[in-house]
């Protein structure tokens, strides 16, 4: 059987990517190998474009039918739904584990694995929520459409990088997807930034008089980096559910940037 890489359709990888980060049906179209799945981080700012141009459509088009108010909740949930939550289950666990497990280092991978949400966990996806709804509602409908646009894929971008900064806290085996994501080459690189910057190049362009577009940048970056910091020291490793929440935290704040 022929394993090799270069066995694969050009468009595998972002395929698997779209199977593995949303719950459409896209595995009934097309089953990628099984390999691609260890590459599909370096398209997840791809997948952001679906998730946060969804998101972003309810925000632009729901006020003309239901208030404001309602339609960020609308939007929220249309990105759940779309996700199975797979990020926010990421947060909720992140948050139990480093809570839970204080520096013990195999506990806190324990509480992750553990199926069941503690008290850290539901605390901080209220939390979360909470600032995410209020920053989107302080918004006007197309400023906050846009920043969606932007937002989403820029934060998985920057999420993506901590799986270059150090290795996989499992073994494959004992990871919940069963998958480890492997070393990005300088192709992968590129098109990773690619997926992320575009859109948050655009979003600048447009905004710049209303936005101070260095502090949008730098801060997103810097709450990346003292993630990482926090996540090495506890773990010397990183997790399925550290890539969510990293994924999450970063993009909020972007929109807590937005709000300033």
């Amino acid at each position: 059987m022929q394993t090799s890489l270069n066995i694969f359709k050009w468009y595998d990888r972002p395929w698997a990517a779209f199977i593995f980060f949303t719950r459409l049906p896209f595995w009934r179209l097309h089953q990628p190998p099984r390999q691609c799945y260890s590459s599909v981080v370096e398209w997840w700012p791809l997948t952001g474009w679906l998730t946060g141009g969804v998101m972003a459509a309810v925000l632009f088009f729901g006020p003309q039918l239901l208030p404001w108010s309602i339609v960020v909740l609308l939007a929220i949930v249309a990105r759940i739904l779309l996700t199975g939550a797979l990020h926010e289950d990421g947060l909720a666990d992140f948050f139990d584990g480093f809570g839970g497990g204080g520096t013990d280092r195999q506990r806190i991978l324990a509480i992750m694995k553990d199926s069941h949400i503690g008290t850290y966990g539901v605390l901080g996806l209220i939390l979360y929520v909470a600032l995410l709804y209020l920053c989107l509602l302080n918004l006007p409908p197309k400023i906050a459409a846009l920043t969606v646009l932007a937002a989403d894929p820029y934060a998985k971008m920057l999420g993506a990088q901590m799986t270059q900064m150090m290795p996989y806290a499992r073994t494959e085996e004992t990871s919940k997807a069963h998958t480890v994501y492997r070393r990005m080459s300088l192709l992968s690189g590129v098109l990773l930034a690619v997926q992320g910057l575009l859109p948050m190049g655009v979003y600048v362009y447009l905004l710049s008089d209303r936005i101070d577009w260095q502090w949008l940048l730098f801060v997103p970056c810097l709450t990346m980096y003292f993630l990482y910091l926090f996540v090495w020291h506890r773990l010397r490793g990183y997790t399925g559910d550290c890539c969510g929440a990293f994924f999450l935290l970063i993009e909020l704040s972007i929109y807590l940037m937005v709000n300033l």
